[in-house]
C-alpha cells in the first residue's frame, strides 16, 4: 500500500463518563454519535488492496470478506476510515421484535476455516458503519480537526447497503433520546467527540456514556486466579445465575442459568473470597455435587445452551485450550453486581461485584428483574443493510 498513511494505526479510543455532556461555554463543540457494539475497525484501502484492522491492530480481512467486498464497491480507491464491523439479526414478525445488532454473530466470524467463514458472510452478511476519514487520496486528515474529517465524510455519500456513514448531531438532548431508545437495536450508548480535536491515536480523547444497571444474582460457583497456588488460593472470577421461572411464592423458580461472571478483584480481596467461600464448596463426589445446578456443565449441550440451557464451561474460539472447569458451591447466597447490557440470556461484559444480598432469597433472583430495553428497529439507523428487513 502506498496510503498517506500507513498501517498500523491503532484507533483513537474513549473514558467513560455518566451523563451525556453539554455544550461547554469555552467555544469548544461536541458532537454526539450513537456507540455501536461491534469490531473496532481501521480500514485501509488502495485500489483492490483492503485491510481491515482490529482495536488492536490485527489484520482481520480475511474473516469479513463481504465487507472487504462493500469497501471496494462504496469507499474511494484510496482512502483510511475508522468505523465499526457489525452485524444486523432480522426482526422477528411473530412477536414484533425489531430489528438489531447480534454480537454473537459478529463473534462466529473469528473462525480458521475459511470456508465457514464464507458460508457466514453469504448467511449473516455484515456492514461497515463509518465514524472517521483518516486519509483520502493523497492527503493525510489525521492532524486536521475532527470538523474537516466529517466533512469529507459528509461527502463519501455512505448510504448502504453494507458501508454507512454513522448519525450524528449537536444537540445533547438529541443524543440523551439515542441513549434511551437506541438501546433496543442493541446499540451500546453514546459517544462525544470534539470538533476541534485531531486524530489522537491509542489516546482516550472521547467520552462514552454507556448503560449502567444493576441485578441480584446467585454465586453457584468460582475459578481460582492463574497466580493461585495451594498454599494461597486466591479467586479469580465468581460464577453467577440467574432462574428462568417466574420466582417465589409458591412458584417453581425453573432452573438456574449461567449468565456471567464478575472478576477483577484486589489481590488482598481475592485471597478474602476465597476463605469467605471455602464453607459453600460442593465436594466432588457426594450428593450435594450431584444435585448441583451446573453438575452437567461438561455436557456440550448443556453448556452450548441446548435446550434452553446456559451452563459455564462452553469451549468457543475465544477460549480454545483454556482449562473451564471451575469449583461449584452451594447456590445459597445473593449478590449485587453492575452490568451495562445483556447478549441474549447472558451478560455481555463482565459484572462488576457490588455486594452481598443477605436479604435476598436466590429463589427470587431471576430474569424477571432485569430492566427491558425500548424496542428500536435497527433499519431505521442502518437502511438497506442485511439482517435488517
Amino acid at each position: 500500500m502506498t496510503l498517506p498513511l500507513s498501517p498500523p494505526v491503532l484507533p483513537m479510543l474513549a473514558k467513560s463518563v455518566p451523563d451525556v455532556p453539554d455544550q461547554p461555554d469555552d467555544g469548544a463543540t461536541w458532537v454526539y454519535e450513537p456507540k455501536w457494539d461491534g469490531f473496532r475497525a481501521l480500514v485501509f484501502r488502495d485500489g483492490d488492496e483492503v485491510r481491515i484492522d482490529s482495536r488492536n491492530a490485527r489484520p482481520m480481512q480475511r474473516y469479513f470478506p463481504d465487507v472487504v467486498d462493500a469497501v471496494r464497491a462504496a469507499l474511494p480507491e484510496r482512502c483510511v476510515v475508522d468505523g465499526e464491523i457489525v452485524v444486523a439479526r432480522p426482526g422477528d414478525g411473530a412477536d414484533g421484535a425489531a430489528a438489531h445488532l447480534d454480537f454473537d454473530a459478529l463473534g462466529q466470524r473469528i473462525h480458521p476455516a475459511e470456508s465457514r467463514v464464507r458460508l457466514l458472510a453469504s448467511e449473516t452478511p455484515a456492514s461497515l458503519v463509518v465514524f472517521d476519514v483518516l486519509a483520502l487520496g493523497d492527503d493525510d486528515l489525521s492532524g486536521r480537526p475532527l470538523r474537516d474529517r466529517l466533512a469529507a465524510l459528509d461527502g463519501l455519500g455512505l448510504d448502504g447497503p453494507q458501508v454507512h456513514a454513522t448519525p450524528r448531531t449537536q444537540d445533547a438532548a438529541v443524543a440523551r433520546g439515542w441513549f434511551r431508545t437506541f438501546e433496543g437495536a442493541g446499540l451500546d450508548g453514546v459517544v462525544a467527540k470534539r470538533l476541534d480535536d485531531p486524530y489522537q491515536p491509542n489516546k482516550r480523547a472521547l467520552l462514552k456514556i454507556k448503560h449502567a444497571r444493576t441485578a441480584d444474582v446467585v454465586l453457584a460457583g468460582f475459578r481460582l486466579h492463574k497466580t493461585s497456588t495451594p498454599e494461597q488460593p486466591l479467586i479469580g472470577s465468581l460464577l453467577l445465575g440467574l432462574y428462568d421461572g417466574d420466582g417465589p411464592s409458591g412458584r417453581d423458580p425453573g432452573r438456574l442459568q449461567f449468565v456471567g461472571v464478575s472478576a477483577s478483584f484486589p489481590a488482598a480481596r481475592r485471597a478474602a473470597l476465597h476463605a469467605e467461600l471455602a464453607p459453600l464448596v460442593v465436594e466432588p463426589g457426594t450428593d450435594a455435587a450431584a444435585a448441583h445446578p451446573w453438575a452437567d456443565w461438561q455436557d456440550p449441550a448443556a453448556a452450548d445452551g441446548g435446550a434452553g440451557e446456559r451452563r459455564p464451561g462452553a469451549q468457543s474460539r475465544w477460549s480454545a485450550g483454556k482449562d473451564l472447569s471451575f469449583t461449584p458451591l452451594r447456590a445459597e447466597r445473593v449478590l449485587e453486581v453492575g452490568y451495562d447490557h445483556m447478549e441474549g440470556t447472558r451478560f455481555r461484559h463482565t459484572a462488576q461485584f457490588k455486594r452481598w444480598r443477605p436479604d435476598r432469597e436466590p429463589s427470587s433472583c431471576t430474569y424477571a428483574q432485569l430492566e427491558e430495553p425500548v424496542g428500536y428497529d435497527l433499519a431505521g439507523l442502518l437502511p438497506g443493510a442485511p439482517g435488517t428487513a
